[in-house]
């Protein structure tokens, strides 16, 4: 595996033509029919191999036993409450993975559907966190060809998957269709959000088929991106010199994956709706509560095509009407009765029975003719119910409602607006697909990587406040408590006092009132930070001004909260570890969001700001150690945005206290800068920037010696959660750096002068200290302890400087330094294994040996390796960057590597074998493109010119306020308080 040398000699290495016919692609050259030069391919008939988990040493096991036993009695504990454990590595999906994967279906936060590159429906994620991942292999297109007067007919299901029981005598299931396909002249092409699948004459010689998969993944149209809702365009190419009748068939179960379609009370039922388009609705009841979901499958009727339907068929020999009769129908005649659009809602389905669907669209394709018939799926489930028993309204329902007709008016608008996506999707692939400088391998597989953010667990909902059913339902949930918190503002040029009240649900801005206040007596927001030389009246009163901006218009009328206009998003960490939103890993996911839908990651961002400023005081048990702590501890970011009560019950993750954690805060301080630079979005630093200056403050307490540089407490205190740190290093010291800079940055272009005066002076001091105990002529160590990994060389070691880049701040290091440090990664990293095939590994000793301190020091970091790739281009290292990120595509991408498309895992071992599958950190590629990128939307402004404007006041009045600040932050802005989350404001 991963031997050759494929992409490393030709710039363009997977010319069309070396997987289909160049004369069938010259018939497919219209109407976006035949797929793009840049795309990722594969043959229907590869194969699918079975993928390998990766396991762990005898030596790792001894030293994890405590935890795993920990982690298996809360994994029980959690079960027994009819949960999910956010981490669970004793369970096991019944379906082992495999190599088959292609693009999902569908927009983004409404749940979603993957398609395997042969054709099969699966990994339906329509619940959130639930993930079923075998394929539901009812849910098929087939085609049915009849020439010459019927004399020459063909037959099959669009797909060469075998199904078990083909050929026996008897069968009613979908065994007894026709599973014709070999796949051997049919391929499949992807560059997402759409998907090309070319039968080259399957089964019909003399028929051209192409199958044009198009979601409505619209970067910067948060409409048409929130749409549960796929189109599929066959585009028909008669060769021959007959007539040939040509029926397509899209059937589809009444199932959610899994074994769902057997529970019983699923109801179909036919419908005719607008502008030609008919198909079938699939009413599923859902178990456990959980929301109703609605599918529909539908065809458009055109002059050329009609469209008929068979609402309800069975799979076994009691149903009334059989698969098989079904499929000998279609033979017969290559269509249903028209009276079938009349039959009304079907009876609902017995428990062990199962629902299916069937739409045909038929039409004949003259000699040397072409002809287009388009299909559309849709699922509305318009509420998300998570665990714990909140509910919310997803994101599409603020234009399509939420009845479960809405299904409708989905499938109606994809197949009538599907050419305008992929107008806009063309208008956004375009300059990229052009641009000579980039590697072809680079261009497809920064899209495909794109996938995640469908098919990675997302849910959007439409607003921050649970929907009115959920408080009966909310049994185990926190109750609700609503607090008033009042800011005054002072009369400005005589104008009159107003007073501003908010509503405060939950932790949640719900809605702010302004009205007229009569003699008032005016009173400041006080900030208490006390720095020298500083003006305490000009810093409270930016506090109250960036207070009052926030919820006042000139109007002073009702203002809604500020991020209202994108609803919330959350996305998980990976189909494995389900936690929402995991912050230490959307460091490097982010830069697809911000490229992207810029304001999903402001709302986000201010998700987390809101979060610094306050306390859950709930006890928890961290199973690393079995310690207790508290959940959220004021002043730290937390790990994570929660698993089954989501912004109201946050660190889901229990392993570590990551109130403890290196790596959090200036991981958040970082993430708000380089958005701030980027969106150049005023209001959002202003509402964030005493989070910052909290998040900045809290961790001085890890300052344990005084010279302004954190340091690390002997435990895998950040990202790298088994591979332990002592004393400074040069990851999390890396980060502090620049975020000490960043924080600077940012107070100059919003007016704390002495804020910025304070940072600038820690940056001066720790960086000295910083290179004195890490730098060692030619790379950063990974620690400054005495342990045996502290030389180790880290791939990651320059993450701080990556943000920094990224953000066009000045650079943390002098050139020389920052280049020597990227070269030893390549060198040894990269270079030395599998000859820079299969990614950097994170680490290595400068022997030139693996780090196997732990399991994660040996593994390579799909993700990771992207950041460095970036962080390579940054440095003017362009080759080395490009080079470090094609070990990913090789081993995860290409033919001869380990079959990992559309299911980037988190990392994998030096022999392939994964670990965690369908990772958010992958996304991290896009910060490759904005490194890249020559339009980039950075301020222009920042780089020394703003930091040498600060004035460094002496060490001795810095470190007089070295204390931590926690009591402090809370009268800086007004946070939220309520029964979970308290903040004494």
């Amino acid at each position: 595996m991963v031997s050759g040398n494929l992409f490393h000699c030709r710039r363009n290495s997977w010319p069309p033509e070396e997987y289909i016919n160049r004369a069938t692609l010259q018939l497919f050259d219209f109407d976006s029919a035949g797929p793009p030069e840049q795309a990722w391919r594969r043959k229907l008939d590869s194969h699918a191999s079975i993928l390998r988990e990766f396991s762990i040493t005898f030596m790792e096991a001894i030293k994890m036993i405590r935890l795993g036993i920990r982690l298996w009695s809360y994994v029980r504990e959690e079960a027994s409450h009819g949960r999910k454990a956010p981490i669970d590595p004793f369970t096991r999906e019944s379906c082992k993975p495999s190599a088959s994967h292609g693009v999902p279906l569908g927009g983004m936060g409404s749940g979603s559907i993957s398609r395997g590159f042969r054709g099969e429906f699966r990994h339906f994620q329509l619940l959130p966190g639930d993930c079923e991942a075998s394929p539901i292999m009812a849910n098929q297109f087939s085609i049915f060809i009849s020439r010459d007067g019927g004399n020459k007919k063909y037959a099959s299901v669009l797909s060469p998957g075998q199904h078990e029981g083909v050929g026996k005598s008897g069968d009613q299931g979908i065994s007894s269709w026709g599973w014709n396909l070999d796949g051997q002249h049919s391929t499949y092409h992807a560059l997402f959000p759409r998907a090309w699948t070319i039968y080259d004459g399957e089964p019909d010689p003399e028929l051209k088929v192409s199958c044009r998969q198009i979601s409505p993944f619209v970067p910067h149209n948060y409409r048409e991106s929130s749409l549960p809702t796929a189109v599929f365009v066959y585009t028909l190419v008669n060769t021959g010199k007959e007539r040939a009748k040509v029926s397509l068939l899209f059937t589809w179960a009444n199932s959610i994956g899994g074994v769902s379609h057997m529970s019983g009370d699923h109801v179909n039922e036919p419908f005719i709706g607008e502008d030609g388009v008919s198909g079938v609705l699939l009413h599923h009841k859902t178990t456990k509560q959980n929301p109703p979901v609605t599918f529909a499958i539908a065809a458009s009727e055109t002059q050329n095509v009609s469209v008929s339907v068979l609402p309800c068929f069975g799979l076994t020999e009691g149903s009334c009407v059989t698969a098989k009769d079904m499929w000998g129908k279609m033979v017969e005649e290559g269509h249903f009765d028209r009276e079938n659009f009349t039959k009304g809602p079907s009876m609902p389905s017995s428990p062990g029975e199962t629902h299916c669907a069937a739409v045909s669209a038929s039409t004949w394709v003259e000699p040397h003719g072409k002809c287009t018939v388009a299909f559309a799926v849709a699922w509305s489930s318009p509420k998300v119910k998570f665990m714990k028993g909140k509910s919310y309204n997803r994101r599409y329902t603020k234009y399509y409602g939420t009845s479960e007709r809405a299904a409708v008016d989905l499938v109606h608008d994809a197949l009538t607006n599907y050419k305008l996506w992929e107008e806009e999707i063309e208008r956004w692939q375009t300059p990229i697909l052009k641009d000579d400088r980039l590697p072809e391998w680079y261009k497809f597989t920064l899209f495909n990587e794109l996938y995640f953010l469908v098919s990675g667990g997302t849910v959007w909902i439409d607003s921050g406040l649970p929907t009115e059913d959920s408080t009966e339902i909310q049994t185990t949930a926190v109750p609700v408590e609503i607090n008033e918190v009042t800011v005054r503002k002072t009369k400005e040029n005589g104008g009159q006092d107003t007073e501003n009240r908010q509503a405060i649900v939950n932790g949640h801005v719900d809605r702010l009132y302004v009205e007229p206040q009569e003699d008032v007596k005016s009173t400041e927001v006080h900030n208490e930070r006390d720095f020298s030389n500083s003006n305490e009246k000009d810093e409270s009163t930016f506090v109250q001004r960036r207070f009052e901006s926030r919820f006042t218009s000139s109007s002073g009328k009702l203002l809604e909260n500020d991020t209202d206009d994108v609803g919330r998003f959350l996305y998980l960490e990976g189909v494995e570890y389900i936690m929402w939103c995991t912050y230490d890993v959307h460091f490097y996911a982010s830069f697809a969001l911000l490229e992207l839908f810029p304001k999903i990651e402001l709302s986000i961002q201010r998700e987390f700001a809101k979060a610094v400023l306050c306390e859950d005081k709930r006890k928890v048990k961290f199973l690393a150690e079995g310690n207790w702590g508290i959940r959220k501890v004021k002043g730290a970011v937390p790990h994570d945005l929660g698993t089954h009560d989501p912004w109201h019950e946050m660190n889901a993750y229990n392993i570590h206290d990551t109130s403890r954690w290196k790596d959090l805060n200036p991981k958040f301080v970082l993430q708000v800068y380089r958005d701030f630079a980027a969106t150049r979005d005023f209001s959002f630093a202003a509402d964030v920037w005493p989070s910052v200056c909290a998040a900045i403050e809290y961790m001085e307490q890890f300052d344990r010696d005084n010279d302004c540089l954190i340091e690390n407490d002997g435990f895998p205190d950040q990202t790298y959660d088994t591979w332990t740190v002592h004393g400074v290093s040069a990851y999390c010291g890396g980060l502090w750096l620049a975020a000490l800079q960043a924080a600077a940055a940012m107070a100059v272009e919003l007016g704390d002068r002495p804020f910025a005066e304070r940072c600038k002076g820690k940056l001066i001091e720790a960086k000295a200290v910083f290179e004195e105990k890490l730098w060692n002529g030619s790379y950063f160590s990974y620690d400054s302890g005495s342990s045996s990994n502290s030389k180790s060389i880290q791939s990651d070691q320059l993450a701080g400087q990556w943000y920094t880049a990224s953000s066009g701040l000045p650079d943390l290091f002098d050139e020389v330094k920052i280049r020597s440090a990227l070269q030893k990664v390549f060198d040894f990293n990269v270079m030395k294994i599998r000859g820079g095939r299969i990614g950097a590994v994170n680490g290595m000793y400068p022997n030139g040996k693996i780090d196997d301190t732990c399991m994660q020091s040996r593994e390579v970091w799909t993700g990771v390796t992207y950041a460095v790739a970036a962080n390579m281009i940054l440095a003017g290292m362009v080759e080395q960057g490009f080079t470090t990120a094609e070990g990913i595509f090789l081993a995860g991408w290409s033919e001869e590597g380990y079959g990992y498309a559309f299911q980037t895992p988190e990392a994998w071992s030096i022999d392939g074998h994964f670990r965690s599958l369908i990772y958010m950190r992958p996304l991290a590629i896009w910060g490759m493109q904005r490194a890249m990128s020559s339009t980039k939307t950075i301020l222009e402004a920042p780089m020394v010119n703003i930091m040498d404007r600060i004035h460094v006041p002496p060490h001795s009045s810095i470190s007089s306020h070295r204390e931590t600040g926690i009591k402090k932050i809370a009268h800086k802005a007004k946070c939220f308080s309520n029964s979970v989350f308290h903040c004494d404001c």
